[in-house]
């Protein structure tokens, strides 16, 4: 790790002002001059040549973008993507997943087991202390 490292820190307000100016300051200088340098070129030599329809800013941004998407396509040394299918698991990884999900669903279903066990324990627990209660009350009225 880096013993220099700066860190920016946007506090209150003015600091989150100054970071949306910093991003439109960027957006300006990388993407809408560069479009409107495009239309002007465009304009001008359309005028000039083929007499051709004039554009806008944003068909200058849009004819940037597509410069600079030409230029990373013909350029083909610098930037690389690569499509690639994920790779297949492997006989010991495949038996390795298909024992966790054994070992889980009988955990899983013991769990339930477990669990159905307690319900009946709790239901016969609460049967049994209704079933004593009224014979408590039957006693005392007999008794009384």
């Amino acid at each position: 790790m880096k013993k220099n490292m700066n860190v920016i820190q946007i506090r209150g307000i003015k600091g989150i002002i100054m970071a949306v100016l910093i991003a439109i300051c960027l957006a300006v200088g990388f993407i809408a001059f560069p479009g409107w340098v495009c239309m002007n070129i465009w304009n001008f030599t359309s005028a000039h040549i083929n007499n051709l329809p004039s554009i806008g800013i944003i068909q200058g941004v849009l004819l940037w973008g597509i410069i600079i998407a030409s230029y990373f396509v013909i350029k083909k040394d610098s930037v690389v993507v690569c499509f690639k299918a994920p790779e297949g698991l492997s006989e010991d990884e495949l038996k390795d997943v298909f024992s966790d999900l054994k070992r889980a669903s009988v955990e899983e279903s013991i769990i339930k087991a477990m669990i159905k066990a307690r319900e009946a324990e709790l239901k016969n627990k609460s049967e049994n202390t209704e079933a004593v209660s009224e014979e408590k009350v039957t006693d005392s009225d007999i008794k009384g």
